[in-house]
């Protein structure tokens, strides 16, 4: 009786998580169906629970060339890609500064780092655009990848520091004693340990660059046209249809990189435990 006793809390634990799970895939899945049924329905009239007519026009225009959303789906993704990688350049080694050491400032510091967060992104926006268009950035996919940074960086610089506060840089010390360049201690040493870190940094700062739509319109001043945009200016437009193809293109490489960032958690994640069991 006392084993039974000590299992059914676990039992217990274990359906309230799956039912956990089961409800937040269920929130995060029910907003997706009514688009999914918009971007094949002909007519579509309330008080009708299902459309009453059936069609594949609007995905036969959504990934046409006329549409401009293959070109606008490019350059959000070379957008979305350029920023990542900036921002894991910049935030590595702020990371690095705000994890590892102590420094007069160092409070102050990290609340300049959250204040892109805090204030509207369209402040920003305008403030930025005059000085874009002295330096030549505006209405340019490279100025649009600049603007970016702005909001990805906090999510990427604080993640690293939360990484390298748990960091011990002995291991470099090590590789460099042992003859090796600063450039290998990095990949070898340091690039590994901090790894799981920056898969999720990059994740936050890929999704939140693919999101932008204030930024990417005021410098990119309409010339620089990504899925957000065109997403925008059908629901605006009532295309119903249309927009539901649009959206669910739109969240098509969110759900493909966080299912390549969970498998690469998740190997990681195997090799430590086993390595740990050696």
């Amino acid at each position: 009786m006392s084993n039974l006793n000590k299992t059914e809390p676990l039992i217990g634990l274990s359906r309230l998580s799956w039912l956990s799970l089961a409800l937040l895939i269920t929130w995060l899945v029910l907003p997706l169906i009514p688009l999914a049924i918009w971007s094949v329905s002909h007519s579509w009239f309330f008080p009708d629970l299902l459309p009453s007519k059936y069609s594949l026009r609007a995905w036969s225009y959504t990934l046409s060339t006329t549409s401009g959303v293959p070109e606008a789906l490019w350059t959000s993704t070379v957008i979305a890609l350029g920023t990542t990688i900036l921002s894991a350049i910049i935030g590595i080694p702020a990371g690095r500064a705000l994890g590892l050491y102590k420094f007069r400032g160092k409070t102050l510091v990290e609340l300049l780092i959250l204040a892109p967060i805090v204030v509207p992104g369209i402040a920003v926006a305008l403030g930025l655009h005059v000085i874009f268009l002295n330096l030549g950035l505006a209405n340019s996919i490279s100025g649009v990848v600049i603007v970016h940074l702005i909001p990805t960086l906090p999510y990427m610089v604080l993640v690293m520091a939360g990484v390298f506060a748990n960091y011990k840089p002995e291991a470099e010390a090590q590789a460099r004693s042992l003859g090796a360049s600063p450039l290998a201690v990095f990949w070898y040493v340091t690039l590994p340990a901090i790894m799981p870190g920056l898969i999720v940094g990059s994740f936050f700062a890929f999704l939140v660059s693919w999101s932008q739509y204030i930024l990417t319109l005021i410098i990119g001043g309409g010339l620089v046209v990504t899925l957000p945009l065109l997403l925008f200016n059908f629901a605006t437009s009532g295309r119903n249809d249309i927009t539901g193809a649009i959206a669910l293109l739109y969240i098509l490489p969110g759900i493909v990189v966080l299912l390549l960032g969970a498998k690469q958690l998740t190997a990681r994640n195997t090799l430590a435990n086993r390595a740990n069991k050696l």
